[in-house]
């Protein structure tokens, strides 16, 4: 099978992107998908998406993590965004399906604003945090990023008695202002620190939030790949009108035969 491909990459989180509007890569298993991610003897991806047809949508995004798993991925929904309209796909403003439900979109050039899905329950674990924004996530507060392993501490986690069945994103987040943060994040699926994550820099956002005096409207994160921001509103218990908003880099377009 010969796979036709598009590369991008959004505040370093990369993807391989796949038009699979005609179903031509309905076929493509498991073990091609973690091929194609492979850094060796692949193209090299912390994810693998297809765009689908999807009835009563423009399209649908389905996510693959580097090994193969389904989950939601934030950065590599607004890389899909941004290529779809590479497929004649109106993108100015649009709705699509992913493995979490409707998503809401708004592309304009390089930047894309994605809206994630509400938030209802943000869960105490000791002095941490878990927040699901379409993926799982723990978020744990540090005072100074620079001195942390994030993937010793996220391997600890993620592998610990309470999650290593169903795995966790880990989040080591650090405050530098009212509204600024840094953000680092191991993933489940990559097994490995990646250099974004919009989920989480997303949940770090509803949790800054929370633990704030004042309602912060719109947070500024920076991950090592680049600064994503994050806009909300808090409604009682529930935050509604999650933007993740960043650049979606395209990086090349390719061919590649399995």
């Amino acid at each position: 099978m010969k796979v036709v491909f598009s590369k991008y990459q959004g505040t370093g989180n990369d993807f391989i992107l796949l038009d699979n509007l005609n179903g031509l890569y309905n076929e493509l298993s498991i073990e091609n998908i973690c091929f194609l991610c492979d850094r060796k003897f692949g193209i090299g991806a912390d994810g693998l998406i297809k765009i689908n047809k999807m009835k009563g949508y423009s399209f649908e995004v389905e996510y693959f993590n580097s090994d193969g798993s389904k989950s939601f991925c934030g950065n590599g929904a607004r890389c899909a965004v941004h290529f779809a309209g590479s497929l004649g796909i109106p993108t100015e403003e649009v709705r699509f399906w992913a493995i979490d439900g409707e998503h809401l979109a708004f592309c304009n050039k390089d930047e894309v604003r994605l809206k994630m899905i509400d938030v209802e329950r943000i869960l105490k674990v000791g002095e941490d945090f878990e927040v699901y924004t379409g993926s799982q996530h723990y978020i744990h507060f540090t005072n100074d990023l620079s001195t942390e392993n994030t993937v010793r501490f996220g391997k600890e986690i993620r592998y610990s008695e309470a999650y290593e069945k169903n795995g966790i994103n880990v989040n080591l987040m650090e405050k530098i202002s009212f509204n600024q943060f840094r953000v680092s994040t191991y993933e489940r699926g990559v097994e490995d620190e990646t250099l974004s994550c919009g989920t989480g820099v997303t949940a770090c956002a509803i949790v800054a939030d929370f633990l704030s005096e004042e309602p912060l409207h719109e947070v500024s994160i920076d991950v090592k790949g680049g600064k994503l921001s994050v806009s909300l509103e808090r409604d009682g218990d529930t935050y509604r009108n999650i933007y993740l908003i960043g650049p979606a880099s395209f990086v090349f377009n390719g061919e590649i035969n399995l």
